[in-house]
């Protein structure tokens, strides 16, 4: 049975910690857009509970996307599916050598913020997005699931992208003047391939169920700001242990496929009018979806699968605070080191 672990797609547009942004934003028109891109997931539940699931998981790209202000534009929706997919199916070629995935995934972080250094958006895309889908690919050590996973994320994205082409198209809302970011350092890009192999390698070497999760949360939380990785790792935890207990007691329950359509509906519509909210609840919309195609088929895993999720987004995050934030707060300390004012923030 297919296995994803894909609620960090998210975070291909982190929330900004700036305090002048609400912790939750909502978004009428995004609560529409996401319950109308989860209607075919809804209508293939009725003849087919896991590939409408499947299919419902596959639209979580689009959702948190948003939607285009042209129709011309919102046809790159499409493609999201192939950004996700194709990451996760090196990730399930890479499981099959564990020391391999390890190297791997450091070379890939360290290359991704070269990248991002050097070519901007493009690179920040690979740093946020494609190199956290490669760890979820380490899920899956049968390069035929991660097919399967691939084309899932890749038909969902088309199928939100022809239901987007039904909205009318608006004007460019003018965005407020703001610094452009400074680039990620080469040293913060160490310690996050750090973090991801350190997590993986725990994985690999406890030969966990789902060696993706652990890897992935400690990817997605670590960011250049401390502030922004803090807020993460605390959304993080709430929200995916919030996520993974509703996605038990109603799996445990065993409800008809109206039900199922009813959650699933109303999980990725929330998902895309809470998307540009500060605070990261993202991951509960997401991880209910996850555990809903997790238990299906076996609901009495359930305890198992809840200490699992729990236990390794624990030490994902965990993994990320050590790299992320306590090591450059020692470094300051070390002889020869100067201190932050003048060596500049840590990256």
């Amino acid at each position: 049975m297919l296995e994803p672990s894909l609620d960090d797609v998210v975070t291909t547009r982190p929330p900004s910690p700036s305090p002048a942004r609400p912790g939750l934003s909502w978004d009428a028109s995004g609560l529409l857009l996401g319950g109308v891109y989860a209607l075919p997931a809804a209508a293939l539940l009725f003849n087919d509970i896991p590939r409408g699931l499947a299919l419902a998981v596959g639209t979580i790209p689009a959702a948190v996307a948003g939607l285009a202000p042209t129709r011309r534009a919102r046809r790159k929706t499409a493609f999201l599916g192939v950004f996700v997919g194709v990451p996760i199916l090196l990730g399930s070629a890479l499981a099959a050598v564990p020391w391999l995935a390890v190297v791997a995934l450091f070379f890939l972080a360290v290359g991704a913020v070269v990248l991002a250094r050097r070519s901007g958006p493009l690179g920040i895309v690979v740093l946020n997005l494609g190199v956290p889908m490669v760890a979820v690919g380490f899920s899956y050590d049968e390069i035929t699931t991660g097919v399967t996973l691939a084309l899932i994320m890749v038909a969902g994205s088309i199928s939100a992208c022809l239901l987007s082409l039904l909205w009318p198209e608006f004007p460019v809302p003018k965005a407020a003047a703001q610094p452009r970011p400074s680039p990620p350092s080469l040293a913060y890009g160490v310690r996050l391939g750090l973090a991801g192999a350190t997590a993986a390698a725990i994985g690999f070497g406890f030969d966990l169920d789902h060696v993706g999760w652990a890897c992935l949360a400690a990817l997605i939380v670590m960011r250049p700001s401390a502030e922004m990785q803090q807020l993460r790792s605390v959304g993080r935890l709430v929200s995916v242990i919030i996520g993974a207990f509703v996605g038990v007691a109603i799996a445990r329950v065993e409800p008809p496929a109206i039900i199922y359509a009813v959650v699933i509906i109303g999980a990725v519509a929330l998902l895309a009018a809470t998307r540009t909210s500060r605070w990261y609840i993202t991951p509960a919309f997401t991880t209910l979806l996850v555990f809903l195609l997790l238990l299906y088929s076996d609901p009495a895993s359930a305890p198992h699968r809840l200490k699992e999720r729990i236990a390794e987004t624990a030490l994902g995050v965990g993994l990320a605070y050590l790299f992320g934030l306590l090591l450059p707060r020692l470094s300051t300390h070390w002889p020869g080191t100067a201190p932050p004012s003048a060596a500049g923030p840590a990256r």
